[in-house]
């Protein structure tokens, strides 16, 4: 066995193994390998090749005929010839697994990033594990804290739920998805995977550092598929990390927050593969398969006896449209949906959630205890109403507004900075040291706010700030 892992993850300067192959390449399209097998490896088998002291691997997706297999191949196609021998590893993809995986940077093959020697380990893990079994999984628990005023106030994270982040380009996904990482790493002392599907290397490198700087690293483990890979790299990587994410829950019994940015850059992967494949598009030109696929990856997320998963994914919103096909399949299977809106990225208001629209299943009354749910229906109510005047505050001014309706706006208008918050992870870029906010003090600050015990304080003095308990900015 430890020959076929050894094979189906082909390292540098590896020797591919010494059997007879099993066929030759017999058309090259792009990422894209046509196989001609004497005998058809199964579905999902992980093949390899060498050329020149270069290594592939391919994955199996499709069989065309009694000789002929169509595969992707995990790496860069430069170099690969009509007739090169392909042979069999015996085995789908595999990964190595150790304690020591943590404070790592590795790609899908859990090889360093980092220039650090490789993972130690005799223990491999199948990147095509099927999630446990109904009985062996629990349902999620109850609320986990962030530290973040706006989260755990109006869409407040489940323990081992789902949570997705959705919005356009630069309202401030990864920087949420850092901040959540460090808020585990601190408040929980849990560990971290992420996965980066289709990052760019700036990010990767950006991320990579901040998380060192942020002092969490050694209690988390980064994965890339970056943006120039195959795009059988960046379809798998998701799955490659949850199987990380997947072996300290089980063996390590931790708290596990599973990251994952950009879910979209999954689904543009899979779709990308399906054209190459010659499958016919379905709606909007997204592959057929794209349920299937969103859901394979989804339904390993879970927890079970041995400790929790708790994931939250970044999700780009093609044209800011919530209704695009790839988006509505991801919100299915979440818990908690938190919208970044351009437009309170406009007026300055960090993290730019939308208050509004972002919802979680934890939002009623015997979930999270009378307080809180009548703490933030009140706060929601306040900036709906707020919402509903902008237009005729724009047209007529404030004056014309009734004077219930100017107390609504002005106490909706101090909630709306009392909820932006200065980040740790950002301290190094804006000057301003990062503040983590427990849930009671938010729970006592949106309540004096909707008594009217700030009424005579200015709108400045509650813009990015932690409590309004303690003075000072």
């Amino acid at each position: 066995m430890q020959a076929i892992q050894d094979t189906a993850n082909p390292a540098p300067g590896a020797v591919v193994s010494t059997t007879a192959p099993i066929g030759s390449i017999a058309e090259v399209h792009g990422p894209v390998v046509v196989i001609r097998c004497d005998q058809l490896p199964p579905l999902r088998q992980a093949l390899c090749a060498r050329f020149d002291h270069e290594a592939y691997l391919f994955e199996v997706h499709q069989h065309l005929d009694t000789q002929h297999v169509r595969a992707i191949t995990l790496h860069r196609t430069a170099g690969l010839h009509r007739g090169l021998a392909v042979y069999d590893t015996g085995a789908p993809l595999h990964v190595p697994v150790t304690p020591d995986c943590l404070g790592r940077l590795l790609n899908i093959f859990g090889e360093p990033l980092d220039d650090l020697p490789p993972l130690s380990t005799e223990q491999w893990r199948n990147i095509h594990t099927p999630p446990p079994s109904l009985f062996e999984a629990v349902g999620s628990g109850n609320l986990l804290a962030t530290g973040i005023k706006v989260i755990d106030l109006l869409c407040p994270f489940i323990r081992g739920g789902k949570t997705g982040l959705f919005g356009g380009a630069g309202v401030g996904k990864t920087v949420l998805v850092m901040e959540f990482m460090h808020a585990v790493a601190t408040l929980h002392k849990g560990a971290s995977v992420f996965a980066g599907v289709g990052e760019r290397i700036r990010e990767a490198h950006e991320l990579w550092h901040e998380m060192q700087t942020a002092g969490v690293m050694d209690r988390t483990l980064m994965m890339f598929g970056q943006m120039d890979e195959s795009p059988g790299v960046r379809f798998r990587i998701g799955l490659a990390a949850l199987t990380y994410a997947e072996y300290l829950r089980d063996t390590l019994s931790k708290e596990v927050l599973f990251v994952m940015d950009n879910v979209f850059r999954f689904v543009q992967a899979g779709s990308e593969i399906s054209s190459l494949l010659g499958r016919m598009p379905a709606t909007v030109g997204y592959q057929p398969t794209l349920i299937t696929e969103v859901a394979e990856l989804q339904d390993r997320i879970l927890s079970t006896r041995d400790g929790a998963i708790t994931s939250v994914q970044a999700v780009y919103v093609p044209a800011d449209d919530m209704g695009d096909p790839a988006v509505n399949a991801i919100l299915s299977h979440l818990d908690s949906t938190v919208v970044l809106s351009r437009s309170q990225a406009g007026k300055g208001i960090y993290p730019a959630v939308e208050p509004l629209q972002s919802t979680s299943r934890l939002m009623d009354r015997h979930t999270l205890g009378d307080r809180h749910y009548v703490v933030a229906e009140g706060v929601r109510e306040h900036l709906a109403r707020y919402h509903e005047l902008e237009d005729i505050i724009a047209m007529l001014g404030l004056e014309e507004l009734s004077a219930e309706d100017r107390r609504i706006v002005q106490r909706a208008r101090k909630l709306q900075r009392y909820l932006t918050q200065p980040f740790r992870v950002t301290a190094s870029h804006t000057g301003v040291a990062g503040v983590s906010v427990p849930l009671k003090t938010t729970l006592d600050d949106c309540e004096a706010f909707l008594l009217g015990q700030y009424d005579d304080i200015p709108e400045q003095q509650c813009y990015m700030r932690g409590s309004m308990q303690v003075p000072g900015k």
